[in-house]
């Protein structure tokens, strides 16, 4: 999966997550809170993986870019 896939994946489930939590608040359900924060941390993880896959390929293309322009 690419650092953008993570990206958009992760705020996806951020965002049910948020909205798992905030209804489960709403109404009274200690599963539903949970479930939504749990969503959440997972979101906000994918999310991270892929800020880290992106900085890896940006890095790489970087020590390309300057090997090419020293040869």
């Amino acid at each position: 999966m690419s650092g953008t896939t993570d990206k958009a994946k992760g705020a996806a489930n951020d965002a049910v997550g948020s909205a798992k939590r905030h209804l489960g608040e709403a109404i009274g359900s200690d599963k539903l809170k949970v479930e939504g924060a749990s969503q959440q941390i997972k979101g906000k993880a994918q999310q991270a993986v892929g800020d880290a896959k992106n900085a890896v390929k940006k890095a790489a293309a970087d020590v390309d870019d300057s090997a090419d322009r020293n040869l």
